[in-house]
């Protein structure tokens, strides 16, 4: 079975929402820690650019910028997962693999601490506090992707997944934080177009 139309914007969407909520949920718990960032939380296409990590709506609301996007896609294997099937296809008309893995990177930035307008480097307190709200994050991302992925699939046993490496980004022009990668399967559900379909 093929992918549906829908299959990988879906998924974006819902991991969007599902890290949205967690980092507001910790902002809610840990003082003094931002939430999601309001304005501009959003899946993009193709490699992120680094468009704001401070308050672009200037009403004081949690600041930064977060976003899903598709790293890649590839064909996979029930048992294989998550290495990439290389089996040759066009042998049987339409013939998709069991599962197409699908690679999201979620991207999390904030204002890094900058030199003052006299030349003086930020002081060890506000690198400290940047690095605290930084690790803060990585743990909300993290356990938001362990916790909410397998509830995204209809399946009785839930999504599968595999947590790729986070690395921390920046500080660059202003801006620091985190990339996390997530390889997720998607299970063909939808029949594949007949050969006479004009679409």
């Amino acid at each position: 079975m093929a992918l549906t139309d829908l299959a990988i914007h879906d998924l974006t969407e819902a991991v969007l929402g599902c890290v949205c909520a967690a980092l507001e949920t910790t902002a809610a718990t840990v003082d003094g820690q931002p939430g999601c960032p309001s304005c501009r939380a959003c899946v993009v296409p193709g490699q992120v650019a680094w468009d704001s990590c401070d308050d672009p709506c200037g009403d004081q609301t949690s600041g930064g910028q977060l976003t899903v996007s598709v790293a890649r896609i590839y064909p996979s294997s029930e048992l294989g997962f998550p290495a990439e099937d290389r089996t040759v296809q066009g042998m049987r008309g339409c013939a998709p693999p069991g599962v197409t893995a699908l690679e999201l990177v979620v991207t999390l930035l904030r204002c890094a601490p900058t030199f003052t307008e006299q030349g003086c480097p930020p002081t060890c307190d506000e690198l400290s506090e940047a690095a605290r709200a930084l690790h803060v994050d990585m743990v909300s991302v993290y356990n938001a992707l362990l916790c909410c992925l397998p509830g995204t699939e209809q399946r009785r046993r839930g999504r599968r997944f595999v947590m790729g490496a986070q690395r921390t980004v920046g500080p660059e022009g202003g801006c620091v934080g985190l990339e996390q990668r997530v390889t997720v399967a998607l299970p063909g559900c939808a029949p594949c177009p007949s050969d006479t379909d004009p679409s």
